[in-house]
């Protein structure tokens, strides 16, 4: 059967109900005086798994695998660790980009010379169709149908394009729209726990591990599978066989105890371990949860606080396979084949978690007593700013007045008391500021998870029996994650009582956390525009970043399902649910919150009796054909993708037309002008086209001058695979605060050879024209949140050649590298504003030929009276293997010219 490369006899065999298969033992390194495996947390046995597999003496070297094995819990290694994931799982806003830079690479193979079906995914590539759909109808039992109708009429290009890679590309599947969320549908479907592949000497069982081109792809780590969202680049460098390169990474454990009180969710949980988690310091590191109350948990809600390791700030948020992961399997309809495997390898292995194991040595330890845990909030514009339940009407209060540089609204205590009107169909409603213009039960975290979702049906059903109803200002939706989700609603006899609230069914995706909440009615918005109101969000998602639900919507709060229900129910956040009546009954009586609140006992048995393996066996046999419409699209097969000039959503991508065989000698960047002058926690929802198209932006105006009608738009996450609409869209959040255009918010900036304030992308352009470099200057944790391609990808259509802050986030300074730009980092304690810089001075950074992973870099700033400021930057391109990505001009560059010579 041939040989394999296995310098540490780790290769061995194991029985299982599949027969004898394959194993790579971790023991044996500890044999050899390697490890201790049982100090090891089981996440980075997971990864030593991977590495110890993937060793051939070139891309993981023998070297790889004893730094990871020697993994200490203060100051592991800080050598970089090659991981080999054995899949990737693409949602659409960031898979098409992806498949279109794949299609790209193709073109550009062609061009050099070379065989374009070198370009296919070496590994399992699955895509799930989620982030399209948009909450344009609600409230009625067709708003499903109509979103679905206008779904695929405003995304037939990209449909097209999606079914042209089905065909063309291998080792890649589509899941079609209307099927569900890609991590709820990663977790009951996809996930196998196991896998079987094959090596020189047959059948090999390896653990199931994963990156995403999502931030909340950490959702499966509540299965004990090993994944994390990384960008589309990275993603299309993985699916083409190379490594993700990583720092090794520190393990904080979290030990959880005791068990939720009654009343209290795992919404409410997760936002505790947030809020505990951003305060402990987390970026970039693993947490690794264990303690007698993982076992009391349940694995929806397990994953409930994977979901969320973005939003603390974590690469994974893991729980280990238990008995617990074995019975969630069974019960999403796997086979017993399956879960047999999985157990057995997992004990084999070393990696199944009981309370009686050793504790793992982690780097820090975190301590939860989740009996302690209170209804909570999040908002109204971070998501790990968690407000207890109690306190929601006078922080909510306070947040009103409060500077903006305390994520308040900066009202005058004037302005308090303003209000508008609503006029609808001759009735009319005065709204002051906090009412809730939107409440919605979507996204990934919750919708995945029955106890929540129950109770927000039971809190329906009890509210209605109440005589109670929601004011006709408030846009409710209900967007599951799966079709399972209404299979138990429906046998639960919940729906209705949903519906007659106004949560009616409009689309299985991601809709209103990702900013696809579609417009608000006419009388609500002329309402909250003349009265320019703090209108309110309470959403069932992960995100609530300024700009982010909707334009008109400025105070966004995260909140349980049925705590979505009851505000929409009080119609303002203006209250407080503990203690003031949420509305009256048929006969005038006051209802309290905790009338209407189902009881602990009440969700447990509805879930025992409304939820069947059967169920997510009946919609998942069937995914990938379940959508007839999807099936009817045309598809025009063949190894090259036709590019279409006239094409709004599919172009081209200018990254790779000009590129030639060798890669260019690094050179100073000189006489560069600053585009931008951010504070801090600006995120990639600021930087990255999302939401509506503004007609007046200039990519508002490129659409109309191509022909396409205001009404056509789209949203920006539609158009991801045409770089003209995305390019124009960067920076161009409404929420951006550029202190280089003091006085405006959104994507302007001044032009600075003349002062001139216009428009970011007006303004690139004018620069290029110059020949002038530009740079973006920021604070900390710049680029925190999705991991979004496009906010690196505009950066460098922008003629960004480097970005300067006191602090990046994992995600977006990777991308950065991945597309040519240049991270830098201020001196150690110091910020652009400490420094007295401007953005009105010009740069020169010296790049040389030389420039190493973790460097210095020096930096001259010349003032506009020609005095100058020199300081040392930290160059955070943190690996060689980075170093190799930025001398290509990007990771899509380097593994083009690789499989080109190869």
């Amino acid at each position: 059967m041939g040989t394999v490369f296995d310098p540490f006899g780790a290769r061995d065999t194991f029985s299982t109900p599949q027969g004898e298969l394959g194993i790579y033992r971790i023991r044996r390194l500890q044999d050899q005086g390697l490890c201790d495996v049982d100090s090891l947390p089981y996440s980075i046995r997971i990864l030593l798994e991977a590495v110890l597999r993937s060793c051939d003496g070139f891309v993981v070297s023998e070297d790889d695998v004893r730094r990871l094995a020697a993994w200490k819990p203060s100051n592991p290694d800080p050598s970089e660790v090659p991981f080999m994931p054995s899949r990737v799982v693409l949602q659409d806003f960031t898979g098409v980009p992806a498949v279109v830079d794949l299609a790209a690479m193709r073109s550009a193979m062609k061009r050099l010379g070379g065989d374009p079906n070198k370009i296919n995914p070496l590994i399992p590539v699955d895509l799930v169709i989620d982030h399209s759909v948009q909450v344009d109808a609600f409230g009625h039992s067709d708003s499903l149908e109509k979103n679905v109708e206008l779904e695929f009429q405003r995304n037939r290009e990209r449909y097209e394009f999606l079914r042209w890679g089905q065909k063309a590309l291998d080792n890649f599947r589509a899941v079609p729209p209307n099927v569900g969320i890609v991590h709820q549908v990663n977790l009951e479907f996809l996930a196998k726990g196991v896998f079987v592949r094959e090596d020189a000497k047959g059948p090999v069982a390896i653990p199931d591990s994963l990156v995403g081109t999502d931030s909340h792809t950490t959702m499966i780590n509540g299965l004990g599978v090993v994944g994390w969202g990384v960008g589309g680049i990275e993603a299309e460098a993985v699916m083409l066989g190379q490594p993700i390169y990583m720092l090794t990474p520190e393990v904080v454990g979290f030990e959880i105890t005791g068990e939720l009180p009654p009343g209290v969710t795992a919404t409410d949980l997760v936002l505790t371990v947030t809020q505990i988690l951003r305060k402990e310091g987390v970026v970039g590191k693993f947490v690794e949860f264990f303690g007698d109350g993982v076992s009391k948990m349940s694995l929806p809600d397990r994953a409930t606080i994977a979901n969320m390791a973005p939003e603390y700030g974590a690469t994974m948020g893991f729980f280990p396979v238990d008995d617990e992961t074995l019975n969630y399997l069974r019960r999403t309809g796997r086979t017993e084949e399956e879960v047999a495997l999985v157990e057995t390898y997992a004990k084999e292995l070393g990696i199944f978690r009981t309370d009686d194991a050793p504790m793992p040595k982690f780097t820090t330890l975190v301590k939860l007593d989740v009996s302690t845990v209170e209804p909570s909030m999040a908002g109204p514009k971070r998501p790990q700013d968690r407000v207890a339940l109690a306190n929601m009407k006078s922080e909510f209060q306070r947040t009103l007045t409060a500077p903006i540089e305390q994520r308040g609204f900066a009202l005058g205590e004037d302005e308090l008391a303003r209000t508008g009107t609503v006029e609808n169909n001759g009735s009319s409603a005065t709204i002051g500021h906090g009412a809730v213009v939107i409440a919605a039960i979507t996204s990934c975290t919750n919708t995945s998870n029955p106890s929540v979702m129950l109770s927000a049906g039971l809190l329906a059903r009890n509210a209605v029996a109440k005589g109670l109803r929601v004011p006709s200002y408030v846009k409710t939706s209900l967007a599951p994650g799966s079709r399972v989700v209404t299979d138990y609603l429906n046998k639960a006899g919940l729906m209705d009582d949903l519906e007659a609230l106004g949560f009616s069914l409009v689309g299985y995706g991601c809709t209103t956390c990702i900013g696809n909440s579609g417009p608000l009615p006419d009388p609500v918005a002329a309402a909250v525009t003349s009265g320019n109101l703090v209108a309110s969000a309470v959403l069932s998602g992960n995100r609530n970043f300024e700009g982010r639900v909707n334009p008109l919507v400025k105070a966004n709060y995260l909140a349980s399902p049925p705590l979505v229900v009851a505000y929409a129910i009080a119609g303002s956040t203006d209250i407080d649910l503990v203690t003031e009546p949420i509305g009256k009954d048929g006969e005038g009586n006051d209802v309290f919150l905790i009338d209407i609140w189902p009881t602990s006992e009440e969700v447990l048995a509805t879930i025992d009796t409304a939820l069947t393996p059967e169920m997510f066996q009946s919609q998942y046999n069937s995914a990938f054909e379940s959508n007839p419409t999807w099936n009817k699209i045309a598809v025009v097969e063949g190894e090259l993708y036709d590019w279409d000039e006239s094409s709004t959503y599919i172009q081209e991508p200018p990254f790779m037309v000009d590129m030639g065989i060798e890669p260019e000698v690094l050179k100073p960047i000189t006489g560069a002008r600053v585009l931008a002058l951010l504070g801090d926690s600006v995120t990639t929802d600021h930087i990255s086209p999302a939401g509506a198209i503004a007609k007046d932006s200039p990519a508002g105006r490129y659409l109309i001058e191509n022909g396409v009608e205001p009404i056509d738009f789209n949203s920006y996450g539609s158009r991801r695979g045409n770089d003209r609409v995305m390019h124009r869209g960067t920076f161009a959040n409404i929420r951006i605060r550029n202190r280089l255009a003091p006085g405006t918010e959104g994507g302007w900036t001044r032009y600075l050879p003349t002062g001139e304030v216009m428009s970011i992308y007006d303004a690139a352009e004018k620069y290029k024209a110059d020949g002038t470099p530009l740079v973006v200057l920021a604070g900390k944790e710049y680029g925190t949140g999705s991991s979004r391609d496009w906010a690196a990808k505009g950066t460098f259509l922008l003629g960004v050649t480097a970005v300067i802050t006191s602090s990046f986030e994992r995600i977006h300074r990777s991308n950065l590298v991945g597309m040519g730009v240049l991270p830098l980092e201020f001196p150690t304690g110091k910020s652009w504003e400490t420094l007295g810089l401007t953005g009105e001075e010009t740069f020169d950074i010296v790049v040389a030929d030389d420039l190493k992973p973790g460097g210095e870099v020096p930096v001259k700033a010349t003032r506009p009276d020609g005095s100058t400021l020199e300081f040392t930057a930290k160059c955070r391109i943190d690996t060689p293997v980075e170093m190799e990505y930025y001398r290509n001009g990007g990771i899509l560059q380097t593994v083009l010219r690789k499989l080109l010579q190869g």
